[in-house]
């Protein structure tokens, strides 16, 4: 079965990411569990190409026991996150277990990050078509809304300026993204990435 190139730098990027980065996840793993009562992983049903739903993965961040449902975060210091949450959140490293979601070919490390359902069932036909590719990890929506958080905590109705102000932006991106991507792109968008969370 012949691989394009963009599945094999996903393939490889990942193990050796998941390699390299072993004694982090562990050691965050172990936080997790010490902070708060609760699993260590989080999962959520995203839509993924296709219209596809999967179950993304990530390192729990919030406190179990949650009086606020809504699935907006709103600022780093939302109250449903945990201590260890809030470092998680701010260095994005609860995404790393997202490497797992590349390895099964649901996600790529470069392309939309994936919505939920409620927030696609939004889209109209024309913002649909950024579901025809694999989502990613990254993109350039990622690195232009990286304290998307903060964004939202200034808002006087945080899910209205999401829906209204976030979304189409965000989608303008990854139609960018979409008519021009190669991997010069995707090292460009991960090297982008990274930078905005180190210096954020």
């Amino acid at each position: 079965m012949k691989i394009d190139k963009k599945r094999a730098f996903d393939i490889v990027f990942s193990v050796l990411s998941l390699i390299l980065f072993s004694p982090v996840l562990i050691l965050i793993a172990i936080l997790i569990k010490l902070d708060s009562k609760g699993p260590i992983f989080f999962k959520q049903i995203r839509v993924g190409k296709n219209m596809k739903d999967f179950h993304l993965v990530k390192f729990r961040t919030m406190k179990m026991v949650q009086s606020n449902n809504s699935l907006l975060t709103i600022g780093n210091r939302d109250d449903r996150i945990t201590k260890v949450g809030y470092w998680l959140r701010k260095y994005k490293l609860d995404e790393l277990p997202q490497l797992l979601n590349v390895l099964k070919g649901q996600m790529s490390c470069v392309g939309p990050r994936p919505e939920v359902r409620k927030y696609v069932n939004l889209y109209n036909e024309e913002q649909r078509y950024v579901l025809s590719v694999k989502p990613g990890i990254t993109d350039w929506a990622s690195v232009e809304f990286c304290n998307e958080n903060e964004l939202l905590k200034h808002a006087e109705n945080p899910e209205a300026y999401y829906i209204e102000r976030i979304i189409p932006a965000k989608i303008k991106q990854n139609m960018r993204y979409i008519r021009k991507n190669d991997m010069l792109t995707d090292f460009k968008i991960i090297w982008l990435t990274i930078n905005r969370i180190v210096i954020n």
